[in-house]
């Protein structure tokens, strides 16, 4: 592309023309775009690596503002070289997945933060280096719901960059997820570098934050046309093209591809107000983007590190990430600035005080109906969800596992669908009691029902049993909202895939998942911690410990709790479903905590980590528990670890327990 064309587009980053030199992106990077819909019948698009990620707000690209947003950002990133938009890194492969949809009518279904978690989970598990988000919540705090706070933990865990706009409030205010640790926000500047007058510039932007050019950017339009348009989403944009050529430029010089390093670069060498001064210099945030600066550091970083440093970063940020939210933060940060991968003064500090905050203030960090909206000057109100369709499970490509635990819930496909109930029953369908003794004598109407799995009262799974076990699999949750209200059950497991999505009448669009009866189960914490084997072995014959001693026991009991609350999860990615499998079949964990006991030690963090000994074919990790002696720190910490294949939909454990000591 030549300069005039990039000129009228109003998308070049000064030392850009260089770089192209060098590459126009390569097909071994993969950006997720998570926005609207994308028409890829564009013309912009022809010959582009561009492939559909399924989420809950899937469907067709029409000519409303999700699409239109969502195309636009798109081509700024994809747009092919001669088409009628060319974008930053036309040669990446693509992958799009929908967070905001259009509604019936131009009504707009508002994104859950827990959709945008979900959305990010996909993007990683197909293969993303960058995630691109063009658009975010307003949040006074900054704190955001914990499973999305979770998805960025895991992003920093698989060393994927995410690219998220500031927003458009022009304000010193924050979005999420913009404001979370590991996150790159992008703020708007005009072409002489001034900021937008549009642009954020919150606290936790001013440290870690770069300005991209936002005014004006021509993109493309469904239905084949192009207009130009302002906002953070399309700075935000650039800046993951950008970052994809880096990547990019490192597979050309015979690197790994390592998003840290290429977001180190990127902040790093921003012009700040001390080299381009402005009238206000905390609208600069960190600095303008600066593509010449951010090849040289990537060209410096070359290959000075050996793959033995390599794999010891990767192991502690992924340990970090893994662990509490607010240690596991904090830790993942000091371990990513020791060994190089944070600019040390400018993202460090900021990172800690932020996990702190989400671990001390957990109410703040779960808004309930939360929105999270697209970054662009004149908003339109941009939503995500469906457009009211009813359970489509199609697209068994995009199908993907699922291992998930929460409560069991149910709702009803319309109010409709509920009324015909209330006549059947001649009662109240909301009441559980009287919707089960309901369905004890007419079974064949546990299908009527939509039944969910619940995170904290909210439904993110429809269960759908489908095939020749589907009343046995209905029967099944029906004995199992029985125990919930009866016997106190606390937790099931959902093992199944996830095939299409629903709406739910409260007009929430979730995806449905196709249970598995062999791994599927119900349990109270109590129960569970008593029934592994040798929980209170040896105890017989010597009297009774103190209450509120240590037994293995209530070891396993913690250990359940803090995967319940603090790494609470959707179970999509393979170690999300491998720490949930770990809660439900805590055998293992049982002996392990009676080895520590022995000891003297108690458990300090849980981690996951890929296996190094894996059968061909599977999908192993293992599993870490690192305990430490309280009365005295100085000595070696000791480490548990084993394996869970989770390459089927039923996990399984591989081999038996492994220990050593740790430094």
């Amino acid at each position: 592309m030549t300069t005039a064309n990039m000129a009228a587009n109003s998308v070049e980053p000064q030392g850009i023309q260089d770089l192209w030199r060098e590459t126009l992106g390569d097909p071994g990077v993969s950006i997720a775009v998570l926005d609207g819909p994308v028409d890829r019948s564009h013309p912009s698009f022809a010959g582009a690596d561009l492939r559909h990620v399924e989420t809950v707000a899937s469907g067709g690209a029409g000519d409303g503002p999700a699409a239109a947003h969502g195309t636009h950002a798109a081509s700024i990133i994809f747009g092919q070289r001669g088409g009628p938009v060319a974008g930053v890194t036309p040669r990446c492969r693509g992958l799009i997945a929908p967070i905001f949809a259009d509604g019936p009518n131009g009504a707009l279904l508002p994104c859950s933060q827990i959709e945008l978690a979900r959305a990010i989970l996909l993007a990683i598990e197909h293969g993303a280096h960058v995630v691109n988000i063009s658009g975010g919540e307003p949040s006074p705090s900054g704190e955001a719901h914990p499973i999305l706070a979770s998805a960025i933990r895991t992003c920093a865990a698989r060393g994927v960059l995410v690219v998220a706009a500031a927003g458009n409030e022009g304000c010193d205010c924050l979005h999420v997820p913009g404001a979370l640790p590991w996150v790159l926000p992008v703020g708007a500047m005009d072409a002489r570098g001034e900021p937008l007058a549009f642009s954020n510039w919150g606290g936790r932007y001013r440290t870690r934050g770069i300005l991209a050019p936002g005014a004006d950017i021509r993109g493309a339009r469904p239905g084949g046309g192009a207009a130009a348009d302002s906002g953070t989403s399309y700075a935000a944009a650039i800046v993951s093209g950008v970052a994809g050529l880096l990547l990019s430029l490192q597979r050309k010089l015979g690197q790994r591809p390592d998003p840290r390093a290429v977001k180190e670069a990127l902040v790093g060498a921003a012009v700040g107000c001390d080299s381009l001064p402005s009238k206000d210099c905390r609208r600069v945030l960190a600095g303008r983007l600066n593509v010449k600066g951010a090849v040289w550091r990537v060209m410096q970083r070359g290959t000075a590190m050996d793959e033995s440093t390599e794999s010891q970063e990767a192991a502690e940020v992924q340990a970090a990430a893994l662990a509490s939210p607010g240690e596991g933060e904090a830790n993942a940060v000091r371990a990513a600035a020791s060994a190089g991968l944070a600019p040390r003064a400018v993202e460090a500090a900021p990172a800690v005080s932020a996990g702190a905050a989400l671990a001390d203030s957990p109410a703040e960090s779960a808004p309930e109906g939360g929105t999270v909206l697209p970054s662009h000057a004149k908003e339109s109100g941009c939503g995500c969800g469906g457009a009211g369709e009813s359970c489509s499970c199609k697209g068994a490509g995009q199908a993907h596992l699922v291992y998930a635990l929460g409560h069991l819930g149910f709702s009803f496909v319309s109010e409709a669908r509920r009324d015909s109930l209330a006549q059947h029953m001649e009662g109240n369908p909301h009441d559980p009691g009287q919707l089960l003794a309901y369905l004890e004598a007419n079974p064949w109407d546990a299908e009527a029902v939509i039944w969910t799995l619940n995170l904290d009262a909210t439904p993110v799974y429809a269960i759908m049993p489908q095939g020749v076990f589907a009343a046995e699999a209905y029967q099944r949750l029906r004995e199992f909202l029985k125990e919930q209200l009866t016997e106190g059950v606390e937790r099931i497991s959902l093992p199944g895939v996830a095939l299409g999505k629903t709406q739910l009448m409260t007009g929430e669009v979730v995806p449905v998942v196709r249970p598995d009866l062999r791994c599927m189960y119900n349990w109270t914490t109590a129960a569970l911690a008593d029934a592994v084997k040798g929980a209170e072995s040896g105890e017989s014959g010597k009297g009774e410990r103190k209450r509120g001693s240590a037994t293995p026991r209530n070891g396993v009991t913690n250990f359940l709790e803090r995967i319940y609350h603090e790494l609470r999860n959707l179970g999509v990615t393979s170690q999300e479903r491998a720490i949930n499998y770990a809660a439900t079949n805590a055998f293992n964990v049982g002996r392990i905590f009676e080895a520590a006991l022995k000891a003297k030690m108690e458990l300090d963090t849980i981690e996951v980590e890929p296996s190094p000994v894996c059968r061909q074919g599977s999908d192993c990790w293992d599993v870490k528990l690192l305990f430490f002696d309280p009365e005295n720190v100085l000595r070696s910490r000791q480490a548990y670890r084993y394996t869970v294949d989770v390459s089927d939909i039923c996990p399984v454990t591989v081999g038996g327990v492994r220990s050593w000591s740790v430094r």
